[in-house]
């Protein structure tokens, strides 16, 4: 039985998880700190030419500094039959490159008009999650349902050394390049095994849970891949990273027809931060 209107509304409403909004400006990302000259010049170290090359560049770049500060933007949304339901994300995230590192995120998730403010700190593995006026809540990082809380934007090198041959890189130019992965529309059974589609799938996984809670069977089977794509955009000159975004599109089948899925995530670089990160005391 279809169901009303009305109902379609309430389902999508309970099914969306959301995504997150603050400002804050962190110091200006600077170009390459100039060195003192050496009586013997160093030996010229060859430019990167691989996507291979150009990812230890950028991860020598950014462990390079104390920490880094990011504006993290994002949407997530369900749509069927003219209906959405979305929410969006902003926040400013603070993470620094210790080991253990750590990271500090305070940002404010809208949906159908509703503010609510979100805070998460990481440390030591946990992280610590507070929603609104809800009590902290603190979970493993291993752990699934607290990692898909956590927008941690230099976690972009590991997966893109993740993805292999399947990484294209663009020819720089204006003083930045472009490494990218992506998938094209497909049934999910084609291209499951695929690692970006792995990662799309960690960030649907909340939301098919809740469908699936509110009477949508989404049998696997039945899933299409619309397409995911995440790219990673470097200086060419200092190879750090000045921005990262992740997109991804699900078509889930419902009553003869689908449910869209969407999700996009941009993460941009906005300067350092020298700061300690540590959780307030009576959260740890």
């Amino acid at each position: 039985m279809r169901r009303t209107s009305a109902a379609l509304a309430v389902l999508l409403a309970a099914a969306l998880t959301g995504c997150a909004e603050s400002t804050d400006e962190g110091k200006p990302v600077d170009s390459a700190q100039p060195s003192s000259q050496s009586p013997q010049a160093a030996p010229a170290v060859p430019e990167p030419r691989t996507a291979t090359e150009f990812l230890a560049r950028a991860e020598e770049a950014m462990d390079g500094q104390k920490g880094w500060t990011f504006a993290v933007t994002g949407r997530e949304g369900l749509v069927m039959q003219g209906q959405e339901n979305a929410a969006t994300y902003t926040a400013t995230v603070r993470r620094t490159t210790d080991d253990p590192w750590a990271l500090h995120s305070t940002g404010t998730i809208v949906s159908k008009g509703v503010s609510k403010p979100e805070e998460i700190y990481v440390a030591d593995g946990t992280a610590h999650v507070k929603k609104g006026t809800a009590p902290w809540q603190h979970g493993p990082l291993d752990d699934p349902e607290f990692a898909d809380k956590v927008e941690d934007p230099l976690a972009a090198l590991d997966a893109f050394r993740g993805y292999g041959d399947d990484v294209t890189l663009a020819t720089p130019e204006d003083g930045r390049v472009e490494l990218r992965v992506r998938t094209t529309t497909a049934p999910l059974t084609g291209v499951r095994d695929q690692a970006v589609v792995q990662k799309a799938l960690r960030e649907l996984a909340p939301t098919l849970r809740q469908l699936r809670a509110a009477g949508v069977a989404a049998p696997e089977s039945g899933i299409a891949v619309d397409g995911v794509e995440e790219s990673l955009v470097l200086d060419t000159s200092t190879y750090r990273v000045t921005a990262h975004t992740f997109t991804c599109t699900f078509l889930i089948p419902y009553d003869g027809q689908r449910i869209r899925y969407e999700q996009e995530v941009t993460e941009r670089t906005t300067g350092t931060y020298d700061g300690t990160v540590e959780p307030p005391d009576g959260i740890s």
